[in-house]
């Protein structure tokens, strides 16, 4: 038995979680140097949606975001959620692209990647890794859990056991939907525990009440790491308290060593910023409840919002049930990829077109061909014939490692994004996000000039007065 790491998500999937990624920078600042000083394993500060969303919605550069983190942070170690190969984005990237993504995020203050990919293909988590270990970082390899009839302890025991060969230097149980039940949960880390050598971590959410019940058996079957939010932040679509963990561990075996009046201060710090996300509108109490429905349809929080928000623009909110039954349904023809970023959003948009359409299949979205095809990798039950047939006619599947497919690209978009460039790390915003983040260059720009970012010349980057 040994004491347990606490990873801290207030920064980055706590509120992705809560109020869709919508923390300032300058939010969290004052309060970075406390964080640092509370002995957590690391702060879960980048990646996931928040590059996304700071240049989409609050006109921020995310390299910087991160730059002024880490200025503020010195003992303790930030993480980051990536993607594979889909690195923060929702296609595949050429290799060149995955690479100089490492480079540039560990060069500016990353020090821990948690690297999945959706389809818990090791294929797609390659470039990743390999560009991690080159340049000095941590390798968190993530196996996305779910349920199914492939999903054993074997298969997770061995899927851990490749990632170990790989080169990870650690393993996350990424429960992204929090499906994991606690006796599942302590199984689980048993059987990864006797597979590999390397350290366990724990990542769920509160949205199906279990979460606080899941990290304890897991602590007491021993897990390294957990991953919790501070209270104001947490519970619903969010982890379980940081406060409340800590102090169910107290005195016992699995202490963290944390000290909950120190904790409080960032507790404190974190309420009136709550208090302000439901008056603005941002922090929605739906979000905060329970919802068991999440054990019987599979479906995480964020998808679950999508859901809703694709039949209230139909006009068909009536139908969600109709959906949530539909996604299992979905989700067997494609061979049960877990429901994560993007296959939750490929699976939920088709199960919404089946049921508004009226006949299964009738409207297929092209992402939807692309799974059946095997561009986003290989399904962990093989899809049957027919079916890959009856969505992609007589087109080839891809059989091959999806990216090599691709040719080199940085240049290219090098090339394309030219006037905009600020920085080196531009061109990585632009091929993860090319219309946002254009629109954010001729915000920065214009800023930078006090002129009218609206009427911002597209090929300068600034209005010409």
């Amino acid at each position: 038995m040994a004491k347990v790491k606490i990873t801290e998500t207030v920064l980055r999937d706590s509120h992705q979680s809560l109020i869709a990624t919508r923390m300032t920078t300058e939010e969290m600042l004052p309060i970075l140097e406390t964080m640092d000083q509370i002995g957590y394993h690391s702060l879960e500060a980048w990646g996931g949606a928040t590059f996304d969303a700071c240049m989409r919605f609050l006109n921020e550069d995310p390299w910087e975001r991160l730059r002024k983190i880490k200025d503020k942070v010195r003992n303790t170690k930030l993480q980051m959620l990536f993607r594979g190969q889909n690195i923060l984005g929702y296609r595949h990237y050429s290799d060149d692209v995955v690479e100089y993504f490492v480079q540039k995020s560990i060069a500016n203050g990353i020090d821990i990647l948690r690297i999945f990919d959706a389809l818990n293909d090791t294929r797609n988590l390659q470039t990743a890794i390999r560009a991690t270990k080159k340049e000095g970082g941590h390798v968190q390899a993530a196996l996305s859990y779910t349920t199914g009839p492939v999903y054993t302890l074997e298969y997770y025991s061995k899927y851990a056991k490749e990632l170990e060969g790989m080169g990870a230097d650690s393993i996350c149980i990424k429960d992204m939907a929090g499906l994991l039940k606690p006796y599942d949960a302590y199984d689980l880390v048993k059987a990864l525990k006797e597979s590999v050598r390397i350290p366990i971590q724990l990542h769920t959410h509160y949205t199906s009440g279990l979460a606080s019940m899941t990290l304890m058996k897991a602590v007491e079957a021993g897990v390294d790491v957990i991953d919790t939010a501070i209270s104001p932040m947490a519970l619903g679509t969010s982890q379980p308290p940081t406060e409340a963990m800590v102090a169910a561990l107290q005195g016992t075996p699995y202490d963290t060593g944390i000290s909950l009046e120190t904790l409080d201060t960032v507790t404190k710090y974190f309420t009136p910023l709550r208090e302000k996300y439901l008056a603005d509108g941002l922090l929605n109490p739906k979000a905060l409840k329970v919802d068991v429905n999440a054990l019987m349809y599979q479906v995480p929080g964020g998808m679950l919002s999508n859901l809703m928000s694709q039949l209230a623009q139909a006009g068909k909110s009536d139908k969600l049930t109709e959906v949530l039954e539909e996604v299992p349904r979905v989700r067997a023809d494609v061979g049960y990829p877990p429901l994560v970023t993007p296959s939750s959003q490929i699976v939920g948009t088709q199960a919404v077109f089946n049921v508004i359409m009226g006949e299964r299949y009738k409207t297929v979205t092209k992402e939807f061909k692309g799974i059946v095809r095997g561009d986003y990798g290989k399904t962990a039950v093989p899809i049957d014939p027919a079916f890959v047939k009856k969505i992609i006619g007589d087109e080839k599947p891809t059989t091959c490692r999806p990216a090599d497919k691709l040719k080199p690209e940085l240049e290219q978009l090098r090339a394309e994004i030219a006037p905009y460039l600020e920085q080196d790390e531009d061109v990585l915003s632009y091929a993860l996000f090319p219309d946002v983040s254009k629109k954010f260059f001729e915000f920065r720009k214009a800023k930078k000039y006090g002129l009218d970012a609206d009427n911002a010349d597209p090929k300068l980057g600034v209005h010409s007065v």
